[in-house]
């Protein structure tokens, strides 16, 4: 293909953080980015050229959104896939990935069921729709992850039941169609970030190691402080995970490394992914700019670690919701190895995802290959500490 700059336009369903890094990583490229958002002055709308707002299930707004832009993507499982591929059909511009694929992933139970005909490993699971029936799946697993077949995301969705008696419970809490997953004892929870260009390519990220409490993500490790069997195993999984699923752009797959070693698929994001933020940083190209390129069918920028990266969420750490006002940024501003992240988000909630901090090794990581451990544990605590100095709360 010929590419000639300025470049074409992307459409986003979507305008959070993740539309906000997609527009902030293309935009030295050429490409102009339109996003769709029900909130008016999404966080992505500082960076990108426009915003409809309209919701995520709006038809006139996606054909609004189709008939101005050269291809369309999504940034969040909320996107109508029925109505993306209407107006992309109507308005003849490629939609990536394909709506397929998002019907299947928006579906948990839909999504395990198409990985086991695949072959693909993955934690014992079953639907469960009574109190009766998830008493007896909590007997015979001897606990599950109870998770709401749609919509969960950040913790949500997603209810620990280690007793029987509680079963009734959590359904209430789920509050909906549900799926009961075998509540694994895990040595460490891993992802890949794989990728989907033009002529069936694939590439993945290295192997990240993830570390989440109360089921969010806090920080994100790369490359993963794990041996080199289960790192390879993690790559396999994830390339077969790619060859199940249609459409280009980078795909969030989530692991557990079992303690025998073993590799199971968690869930998988059709879309970039927080446990790849540290690619900002610690890759020769982004995890945004990548899904880009994949998604206009450009050539693929190298997926290779330049250094090792460990990011820290930046969570609201107050009581109620209010007006985001984040203190102590300087002592993160003043860290030569630290970059930072904003969201643009205009109130803090608790536990909300608000931005990141990225640390990298001071030194450039020349001696990433020699010392990756090392330096991922000493990135790990200094991440940490500087992001447990911010806050939201009163100065």
């Amino acid at each position: 293909m010929t590419i000639t700059l300025p470049g074409p336009t992307l459409g986003v369903v979507g305008g959070g953080q993740l539309g906000r890094m997609m527009g902030e990583a293309v935009a030295p490229l050429g490409v102009e980015v339109v996003v769709l958002d029900p909130t008016p002055d999404c966080p992505a709308s500082p960076v990108v050229s426009d915003q409809i707002v309209g919701d995520f299930d709006d038809a006139d707004a996606i054909r609004e959104l189709a008939s101005r832009v050269d291809a369309l993507t999504f940034e969040i499982e909320l996107a109508d896939p029925d109505l993306m591929a209407e107006a992309a059909a109507e308005h003849d511009v490629p939609v990536h990935p394909d709506p397929d694929t998002l019907r299947t992933i928006q579906d948990k139970l839909v999504q395990k069921e198409a990985l086991v005909d695949a072959g693909i490993p993955v934690p014992e699971f079953v639907a469960v729709a009574t109190a009766e029936g998830l008493e007896r799946v909590v007997e015979e697993y001897g606990g599950v992850m109870l998770k709401a077949r749609e919509g969960g995301y950040d913790g949500r969705g997603n209810v620990p039941v280690r007793d029987p008696a509680d079963a009734a419970d959590a359904l209430d809490e789920i509050g909906g169609a549900a799926m009961a997953e075998e509540l694994l004892d895990f040595e460490r929870e891993i992802a890949v970030m794989g990728l989907k260009g033009a002529d069936g390519e694939t590439r993945t990220y290295p192997v990240t190691e993830t570390i989440h409490r109360e089921e969010i993500l806090r920080e994100s490790v790369a490359p993963a402080r794990t041996d080199g069997a289960v790192v390879a195993e993690a790559e396999s999984v994830a390339r077969d995970v790619l060859d199940v699923l249609d459409g280009r752009g980078v795909y969030g797959i989530e692991l557990f490394e079992t303690r025998e070693g073993d590799v199971l698929v968690n869930e998988i994001a059709p879309r970039p992914h927080n446990s790849g933020h540290w690619t900002i940083e610690g890759a020769r190209t982004s995890q945004f700019e990548n899904h880009v390129r994949a998604v206009l069918g450009w050539p693929l920028g190298p997926t290779d670690l330049v250094a090792p990266a460990v990011t820290a969420n930046i969570l609201g750490d107050i009581e109620e919701t209010q007006p985001a006002t984040l203190r102590n940024v300087e002592a993160v501003l003043a860290a030569p190895e630290a970059a930072l992240h904003w969201y643009g988000k205009a109130d803090v909630r608790p536990l909300r995802k608000m931005g990141h901090l990225t640390a990298t090794p001071a030194d450039g990581g020349n001696d990433a290959d020699a010392d990756a451990d090392i330096d991922c544990d000493a990135l790990l605590s200094r991440a940490r500490a500087l992001r447990d100095g911010l806050t939201f709360g009163n100065a």
